[in-house]
């Protein structure tokens, strides 16, 4: 059946209008986006199918230029359109600590490096370089590693904090299995980092894991 021809307030545009957006499933959410479907295909019969085929909203996100081209409802313009937003949902997460807002809270934080570190189909660790009123002073990905861990050498971590002049730092990586849990590798790598940093008066803020569904703050598990 058309949406057309659904109730008002059950077409997805009227009830995220009148009820937000949270309410809406991942396929509503994306037939708002679209706009539009296909001849014999209405947009959210459309949505559904395209969630289908790339496994998900993060697996469609994530999918490469190519391979969206590739997909029966999706051309050039809508191509287009996807990338713009989610470059404008990086962007809005940056634009508050471009403003010099602190990092103090953990679940911002954890959004944005969500944003950044997610993605990835091997471990990444970076680091958010701080001033001493815990404002931004940059992101930076350090090491590169394999789909089970990173080698990271505590010598150039400290070389690139005093190169940006830190106060303070919050280490982040991810896991790419997608569970966001501390392994003993990773409390040790902290330990390590935090005692180097002492020594040059640098204070570790926080380290945090990034996974499928979740963040992980060794600060807010006492792990730090």
């Amino acid at each position: 059946m058309p949406i057309n021809d659904w109730p008002a307030l059950e077409r997805p545009r009227e009830k995220l209008l009148a009820r937000g957006a949270a309410v809406l499933s991942d396929a509503e959410l994306l037939a708002v986006f679209l706009g539009t479907g296909m001849r014999g295909m209405p947009v959210i019969q459309l949505a559904r199918a395209l969630l289908q085929h790339f496994g998900g909203v993060r697996g469609l996100l994530e999918a490469d230029t190519a391979a969206l081209l590739a997909a029966r409802g999706l051309g050039i313009a809508k191509c287009a359109q996807l990338r713009a937003a989610l470059e404008l949902t990086e962007r809005y997460l940056q634009a508050g600590f471009d403003r010099g807002d602190p990092m103090s809270d953990p679940a911002t934080t954890g959004r944005f490096l969500k944003s950044k570190l997610r993605g990835y189909t091997r471990e990444v660790f970076a680091c958010l370089y701080l001033d001493n009123q815990h404002r931004l002073i940059r992101y930076e990905e350090l090491f590169f590693g394999t789909i089970d861990g990173a080698s990271v050498h505590p010598r150039e971590v400290v070389k690139r904090v005093l190169f940006h002049n830190a106060a303070a730092v919050i280490f982040a990586h991810n896991h790419p299995s997608g569970v966001a849990e501390p392994s003993q590798a990773d409390q040790r790598i902290t330990d390590r980092l935090k005692n180097a940093l002492l020594l040059v008066d640098v204070r570790v803020l926080d380290h945090m894991i990034v996974g499928d569904q979740q963040v992980m703050s060794f600060a807010e598990r006492g792990l730090i």
